[in-house]
């Protein structure tokens, strides 16, 4: 039986509030280093969120691709061939959206470029790219109630390659849906870098062909299982590196000198991962860590309010925050669904 505490918490609506929120307080902090933050913005621990509460692509991404599992979900039980239609259709809307006005990566607009052209996803798949626009959208894999453990992570993975090919990329996707799913159900905070190593170890050699069909043959590795190792290796050596930060924490220094600058995935993740773990029952001071940082400080925000809120859930959140967020109508009616 789940805990009372679990199902009344909404674990949904806090990790979808903290992305945008995190995404909202570091948009404006992206591209310049910590001295230049704190003289904009004085003391980081003091940092407000903006007027109005712009947020960029990650939430914007985010929402669509939540919403191409809501449509999937309505058709029946989650597949692959389910999936992929209904998020496509969503990704390329945002292509095309006025509001996709918010420095959107190459990536995904390359991909979804290609994928407006109806080939087959494969080829519009850039497998040379691990950047970390598909693993700050992927927070709904891990909040969407009832799927296996085979259905999350093939989910996870597949988003990711509809743009981001690269092995990496689906392996850092995985794991921060893990990381969301593990907190929404109750995780203890340090005891989740070690359960994510031990995922990864358990999946750093398996090919969900059924979720990838043959993405691999377009990256040019021998096999399928040298293609997904590629990923899981470089995402276990990022892991091992927020341990080592923990060890010795530090949250006056800049996450990001220990774990990485975020822009591609396995230092997204591991740096969203360093600043949850440094404050996990303190998510605004999370989020203001996260977004005073001279690195990927949006989707970095973006990844570490995912994380405080499926841990603390929807009262994780000032309500002077949260009420102003933008797209907050679309983020609760999402989270409705699955808080429910």
């Amino acid at each position: 039986m789940i805990p009372t505490r679990i199902l009344t918490k909404q674990a949904a609506t806090g990790a979808l509030t903290g992305l945008a929120l995190g995404d909202a307080l570091g948009f404006p902090t992206e591209f310049n280093d910590v001295p230049s933050i704190l003289a904009k913005c004085g003391p980081w621990r003091g940092m407000r969120l903006p007027k109005p509460a712009f947020v960029t692509d990650d939430t914007q991404m985010t929402l669509a691709l939540g919403q191409g599992i809501r449509t999937a979900m309505d058709r029946g039980l989650l597949t692959p061939e389910r999936l992929v239609g209904p998020v496509r259709e969503e990704f390329v809307r945002w292509y095309r959206s006025p509001d996709n006005n918010r420095a959107p990566g190459r990536t995904c607009m390359t991909a979804c470029r290609m994928l407006e052209e109806e080939r087959p996803w494969q080829e519009a798949s850039q497998t040379g790219s691990k950047g970390c626009g598909a693993n700050m959208r992927v927070a709904p894999v891990g909040l969407v109630p009832g799927l296996s453990e085979e259905q999350r992570s093939g989910a996870a993975q597949l988003q990711a390659a509809l743009t981001h090919g690269h092995p990496t990329a689906l392996a850092a996707s995985d794991l921060m849906a893990r990381a969301v799913f593990l907190l929404a159900q109750g995780a203890e905070p340090m005891g989740l870098v070690g359960q994510l190593r031990s995922y990864a170890y358990e999946n750093a050699g398996r090919y969900p062909a059924r979720w990838l069909g043959d993405l691999w043959r377009y990256a040019g590795d021998a096999s399928p299982e040298a293609y997904i190792r590629r990923g899981w290796d470089e995402c276990l050596t990022a892991l091992a590196r927020v341990q080592d930060a923990l060890r010795a924490p530090s949250p006056e220094t800049d996450p990001c000198e220990r774990t990485g600058d975020g822009w591609v995935a396995e230092e997204a993740l591991a740096t969203a991962l360093h600043c949850f773990l440094l404050f996990p029952e303190e998510p605004v001071t999370a989020l203001r860590r996260a977004a005073c940082t001279r690195g990927d400080s949006d989707s970095l925000g973006c990844l570490t309010g995912a994380l405080a809120g499926a841990h603390l859930g929807a009262e994780a959140w000032p309500k002077e925050w949260s009420e102003r967020i933008e797209y907050r109508s679309d983020l609760l009616s999402l989270a409705a669904l699955w808080d429910a």
